[in-house]
């Protein structure tokens, strides 16, 4: 039989299913460090099937038997197959750790994906600015008496500032994430306990790195631009022997921030891999990480209440200048990472894959900012004498002052994946062992201001601020200890520690009832012991606070799967979030389980459909749901104190999104969101039926790129995007509000023969007065309109 009339196009199932019957494939870099063959990066979209007489692999529980069945089959005998596809169409991505073993396509969720084909289009430097790709995601300076910055972010309007992980480990530091180390970025909406653990009540965000893989390439590149951008990375990948292999990536980064004033990041870093045994039954990568960066944080402005008027804006929606700055000279955010991770999988056989998963991560940080903050006499004056408008710098809770913080953590994952049958049913059962310890340490520093002890007086003009303050001194450990900040029921604490271990167990099955229809259930169980202590201070013996709690998540989907391109699903999934839970993340003691504090408990209902269209070549996914938050925890914007709360919040909407090549050279990504997020019920009754804070009602963001005459001397590729986002609410009682973010991007760029390019990218185009991070009284402007010159290698 004739191959051509025996075979027809794998789409990217079948595509994931046998990798090993193709050469090179458009959307493998990814996952080259699983594969033999060197990868094209994504340059090209078709792939052909080596000339050697490939393996037959045995089918994946996500794909037809007879189907399966008949293309392995017939590719023995083929010599050549041709494979459509796309780097840019997101259903195609692995999602690349072991509890979730599947494609994006066949995993029962709403999932985003920031493909590493986009990043290098936009020239993305980090995480932040790569989640704004993704609908629904909000950054949050975050709240509460230490002021937290860093990466901060909220998912459907949720705190997810506990929920960044790493190749499926928790990445437990508090700290501005450069992208140089980035291969893709996956953001798993929704309740995901039984597979993360607690927490990811609005979902989960997984960074897949560049880890060492069979073949050779060497890569850099240097961008610079406005703002005084420098930045330099390095990507260096050698194969030694016949399975072994080491990669470098590194980046060193400076640059201030266009559109705020003395706003500055001086950053380095590197992550160096060595995996052995790729291509073999056994395989281990070891991987380590370190970046230090030395910051300005920036709390951006004020939002202020007009007299006359019930809504509260940020100042520079009345006039106010956006370069304002409200630091001090003392303002710093200094960070030290370094995360050492080995990773083990063992195939057992075809049936029976084994992992293990280390991670240990040690955290420095000295961080001191201001926080403003403008009352009522400052926002009238802003409206009836500018000049005369005076910001607190010390912001609402007298702080927060400067502390140092050091952590550490180590994360243990043991899994096993088992593919088998029994009778006429297949399964997949995925279980395993989660074993985590974190502990948080910090000392804080006072201020003190012309030698008067019990003074926190640190202002500046509102409309003309200076970073100098006279008569405003640091102390060192210890000094001006009764101008620490005084935290409710605690006193002026000059250590705070905190740790926490969770134990956890989960196990899932999915099983096949027919070729086109199976049913996936799970559950995990966590021991969580945590524990708090502030003491130190001027005011009482400090206290010290401790807590167990056992959770259980369950997950249930439903999925009819009528081809391998094809999947209708339902999903149910709970997630559970302790008291204590974000250790390193929140400054706030912990509550004892004896002062009626029940966890966060979160539910979500999911519908969704997803189709990989065109042999691969674009992918469209659609999905409603509803999320359900009950015994939700509120933070006073006025005391900074954590209390106990019954509100019960809901946010149910509309997800879609679709990705891949148009037509040839033409390539896009586009995604929508619609949220209806409502208070339901409340101790506060007026807070029934308002909107959460910073769950936009309609957001949406698209990416376009077109390549003209590809491989021809005159190649030239152009295209741009938008981000838009609804207005958002900053509080419960929907009083203060950030008004919407339009953002457009362009890029255009021209290869020199196939190792060279150079690019140029514009952001912020028109220069509109955008908001990114956002807190409960106060916004920062977005960067205002920049561009970045670009040039690479990669051979």
């Amino acid at each position: 039989m004739h191959p051509k009339h025996s075979i027809r196009p794998l789409g990217p199932l079948s595509l994931a299913a046998g990798l090993t019957l193709v050469g090179t494939a458009a959307h493998a870099q990814s996952t080259s460090h699983h594969h033999k063959t060197r990868h094209s990066q994504g340059r090209r979209n078709a792939t052909s099937v080596s000339k050697e007489t490939p393996k037959t692999t045995a089918p994946t529980p996500h794909s037809d038997v007879q189907q399966a069945s008949s293309v392995e089959a017939s590719a023995a005998e083929a010599e050549h197959l041709h494979v459509v596809g796309s780097p840019m169409n997101i259903l195609q991505t692995p999602m690349g750790i072991s509890r979730l073993p599947d494609d994006v396509l066949h995993t029962p969720q709403t999932i985003n994906v920031v493909p590493k084909v986009l990043m290098e289009q936009q020239n993305v430097k980090s995480l932040d600015e790569a989640l704004r790709n993704v609908p629904g995601i909000t950054a949050s300076v975050g709240e509460g008496e230490g002021g937290m910055a860093g990466d901060q972010f909220l998912i459907r309007g949720f705190q997810a500032q506990n929920d960044i992980y790493e190749n499926g480990l928790r990445d437990f530091g508090v700290y501005t994430r450069d992208s140089f180390d980035y291969d893709h970025i996956s953001v798993i909406k929704g309740p995901s306990s039984e597979v993360f653990g607690n927490g990811t009540t609005g979902g989960a965000i997984n960074i897949t790195t560049k880890v060492a893989h069979l073949g050779d390439s060497y890569g850099a590149s240097l961008s610079g631009g406005s703002g005084d951008y420098a930045r330099g990375t390095l990507d260096f990948n050698k194969q030694i022997g016949e399975s072994t292999a080491i990669r470098i990536t590194g980046m060193g980064n400076e640059n201030n921030t266009v559109g705020r004033n003395d706003v500055y990041s001086h950053r380095w870093g590197i992550a160096p891999s060595i995996a052995f045994g790729l291509g073999k039954r056994t395989t281990f990568t070891l991987e380590y990480f370190h970046q230090t960066d030395n910051r300005v944080p920036d709390y951006g402005v004020p939002v202020i209440t007009k007299p006359g008027t019930a809504i509260a804006k940020p100042a520079t929606e009345y006039g106010l200048n956006r370069n304002n700055w409200y630091g001090t000279s003392y303002d710093q955010d200094a960070s030290n990472v370094d995360m050492l991770t080995g990773r083990l999988k063992f195939d057992l056989n075809k049936y029976v894959s084994l992992y293990n998963d280390l991670r240990g991560g040690m955290y420095s940080r000295y961080f001191s900012a201001s926080q403003p903050g403008c009352d009522t006499t400052c926002a009238t004056e802003f409206f009836t004498n500018p000049a005369a408008a005076q910001i607190n710098r010390r912001g609402h809770l007298g702080g927060p002052e400067p502390y140092q913080q050091n952590d550490w953590s180590v994360q243990d994952v043991f899994s096993g994946v088992a593919k088998f049958s029994t009778g006429r049913f297949r399964h997949q059962i995925v279980a395993g062992v989660d074993i985590e310890h974190v502990y948080d340490r910090r000392t804080n520093y006072a201020y003190n201001f012309n030698g008067q002890n019990g003074t926190r007086t640190d202002t500046t003009s509102l409309t003309h601020p200076s970073s100098t303050q006279s008569g405003l001194l640091l102390g060192s450990l210890g000094q001006y200890s009764s101008n620490l900040v005084n935290i409710s029921g605690v006193g002026h604490a000059l250590y705070k520690t905190g740790d926490a271990t969770d134990v956890g167990a989960f196990f899932s099955d999915q099983i096949w009832l027919a070729s086109w229809f199976s049913v996936r259930g799970g559950f995990r169980w966590d021991h969580w012991d945590s524990h708090y202590s502030a003491n130190g201070g001027t005011t009482g013996g400090g206290v010290s606070y401790g807590q167990t709690q056992d959770t259980f998540n369950p997950n249930v989907s439903l999925m009819y799967t009528p081809t391998s391109n094809i999947m209708v699903y339902f999903n149910w999934a709970q997630s559970t979030t302790p008291m204590g839970l974000y250790v390193t993340n929140s400054s706030e003691p912990l509550k004892s389980s004896t002062q009626g504090f029940s966890p966060e408990r979160s539910s979500l209902y999911e519908l969704g459909a997803k189709y990989n269209a065109f042999h691969g070549r674009m992918g469209f996914t659609a999905s409603v749901f509803r999320l359900e938050k009950g015994n939700a925890l509120m933070t006073d914007a006025a005391t900074g104190t954590v209390s106990s709360s019954s509100d019960r919040q809901r946010n149910q909407g509309v997800e879609l999104s679709v990705s891949g090549e148009i037509l040839k050279n033409w390539t896009m990504i586009g995604t929508y969101a619609y949220y209806d997020a409502t208070t339901v019920s409340s101790l506060t009754a007026a807070d029934v039926g308002k909107r959460i804070q910073y769950a936009p009602k309609n957001s949406a963001t698209i990416w376009s790129t077109y390549t003209i005459a590809p491989n021809r001397p005159w190649n030239l590729t152009f295209g741009g995007g938008l981000t838009w986002r609804d207005g958002v609410w900053l509080n419960a009682a929907n009083t203060a509000r950030v008004p919407a973010t339009m953002e457009w991007d362009a890029v255009i760029s021209h290869n020199f023969g196939k190792h060279w390019r150079i690019a140029m990218n514009g952001y912020n185009l028109d220069n509109r007065l955008n908001y990114s991070n956002l807190f409960s009284d106060r916004a920062t402007p977005a960067v205002g309109r920049s561009f970045l010159a670009n040039i690479s290698a990669n051979y």
